[in-house]
């Protein structure tokens, strides 16, 4: 965990991961805009071998709208990515962007409400996994 992270390990492989992620962000109604495969990109760039590391660029609709709407230029640091991060035994971590010290970026008191309570409902995602 670092000062604009907070996150969660998990004891499942790394494709039930992915799927129990997915699920608990809908629940909160994130959905995935995309994914980055970037140990698929590094094999395919650089021939590197690496346990599977995936970025997904997560959004919830309501937050983008108020969020661009108070402050246009935001789109530069949208949306919130999580990290899902295959460990070397077998496990895997985790992380999700902290808004509020992302968005905080900006220095916009009503963007530091919105992205507080954003950063509520992804915290509830991370405590949906640990469960």
């Amino acid at each position: 965990m670092t000062m604009y992270t907070f996150s969660v390990k998990l004891n499942d492989d790394f494709e039930t991961a992915i799927k129990r992620v997915t699920q608990a962000l809908k629940d909160e109604k994130f959905g995935i805009l995309n994914e980055i495969n970037v140990d698929t990109i590094l094999k395919k760039k650089l021939d590197v071998n690496m346990p599977h590391y995936r970025i997904l660029h997560a959004c919830a609709p309501s937050y983008a709208h108020r969020l661009i709407s108070e402050e246009p230029d935001i789109g530069a640091i949208l949306p919130c990515n999580l990290l899902v991060r295959e460990e070397t035994d077998g496990t895997t971590t985790v992380l999700f962007m902290d808004p509020v010290t992302v968005f905080g970026l900006t220095n916009n008191p009503e963007i530091r409400k919105i992205s507080e309570e954003a950063k509520v409902e992804l915290m509830r995602v991370c405590k949906a996994l640990e469960s």
